[in-house]
């Protein structure tokens, strides 16, 4: 790959995001940008996905998601209706989609789908179907979005915890960069916790426990975060490639690991992701306006990430910085794409939505840490931070107008 390859930015030609309370950008503009309340957090899609006014799909393409995803589990059905509204989206002919290639973000999707399955079976009220056999694997939504798209280049998933939605974007882009595919979809479903998995996080010290849950980034009575499940998908392609004027450009990204296992995180690996995601894309800390922290609410990982940003960025100086969860909840393995087109919405609309719920803000916060109503964005470049267990550290840079880069390595 030459230079100039791996430096070409990837446009986002178009994005669609998913949940519970909204289903368009403008919608989640105004939920990010209005400086109301927060929406309560929500968990149940049931009868959502059915809704015309939610999947907002015409007849035909409602039909056929219905007949493609009929034995699916409900994450690959929440990617067929984001992927279906994406490809629309971009205006994209079959031809054009035949070219495409795929990539689902998350893994072990469909853990509430397989809990069931089993406890039914073993209670004897529910019977294996055939069709199982492919529901519970992830790569059924491989198939799902292929089939309804027609698409036939690469295609894969991806599983990074947390972390998979950026690491699916990541990927497409040195694909497009390659020129291994004319354009690439990611998806990311709508991931769902059994009751066994909620149990195990809720013991750990990561979910929040209280029956009304609040996520508080960066404050000093973080308690935990709290789910908010969320399915999105966005269409790449290089910079360039088509008239179309684009959502925004990626510039670069960095993917680092801690080299151990666990949940624990490790400022470390963090501060250097965010580091070779502004190396790969020709910037300067002082070029980068706005920090769309990972930040969930945990004690031990905002402490982390903080530290991470002071060490990039120094305190009290250098971008804005919030967390999207204090509105959405964490996406669990779609944060990471969920939180890049909310990043994307705040730079169309040159504004930062504050930080609600942190009332009493951790001091040393790296960066400057947003108020709790939105502000104003004085630099259109920013980074998005994404993290998993494991210690999967990753981080985008991005824009939204044409900026001068450097050559910084």
């Amino acid at each position: 790959m030459t230079a100039s390859a791996a430096r070409a930015a990837v446009a986002v030609r178009a994005a669609t995001v998913l949940t519970p309370s909204l289903s368009s950008l403008d919608q989640l503009a105004d939920v990010l940008l209005s400086d109301g309340d927060p929406p309560p957090a929500q968990r149940d899609w049931v009868g959502l996905l059915d809704d015309p006014d939610v999947h907002r799909l015409d007849a035909e393409d409602a039909a056929r998601v219905r007949r493609v995803t009929r034995s699916s589990a409900d994450p690959a059905r929440t990617a067929a209706v984001v992927a279906v509204r994406c490809a629309r989206e971009a205006g994209l002919a079959a031809s054009e989609l035949a070219g495409c290639a795929l990539i689902v973000a998350g893994n072990n999707l469909a853990m509430d789908y397989q809990a069931r399955t089993v406890l039914g079976e073993v209670q004897g009220t529910r019977r294996v179907r055939p069709t199982h056999a492919v529901a519970y694997q992830d790569t059924d939504t491989v198939g799902v979005v292929s089939e309804l798209l027609g698409l036939r280049a690469e295609g894969w998933t991806v599983g990074a915890a947390s972390a998979s939605g950026a690491v699916a974007v990541i990927q497409a882009m040195r694909l497009l960069r390659a020129g291994d595919a004319q354009r690439c979809v990611v998806v990311a479903p709508a991931a769902e916790l059994s009751s066994t998995e909620t149990r195990a996080l809720s013991t750990s010290g990561a979910l929040h426990p209280g029956p009304e849950p609040v996520c508080r980034p960066f404050d000093d009575h973080r308690e935990g975060f709290v789910p908010g499940p969320a399915a999105a998908a966005v269409v790449l392609e290089l910079a360039g490639q088509t008239a179309q004027e684009p959502l925004a450009l990626l510039l670069g990204a960095g993917q680092r690991l801690d080299a151990r296992h666990g949940a624990a995180p490790d400022s470390a690996g963090q501060t250097e992701a965010m580091r070779a995601a502004m190396l790969a894309a020709g910037i300067e800390p002082a070029d980068v306006g706005y920090l769309s922290a990972h930040a969930t609410g945990s004690r031990v990982g905002d402490e982390c990430e903080a530290r991470a940003i002071a060490q990039v960025f120094g305190v009290g100086a250098g971008p804005l910085v919030n967390s999207t969860k204090a509105f959405l909840g964490h996406a669990l393995t779609a944060a990471g794409l969920v939180e890049l087109i909310a990043t994307v919405v705040q730079l169309r609309h040159g504004r930062v939505h504050g930080n609600p719920n942190t009332s009493s803000p951790m001091p040393d916060v790296g960066g400057r840490l947003a108020g709790r109503t939105s502000s104003r964005l004085d630099r259109p470049v920013a980074l998005t931070n994404s993290f998993g267990f494991s210690g999967i550290n990753t981080s985008i840079a991005l824009t939204t107008e044409t900026i001068q880069t450097r050559d910084t390595r």
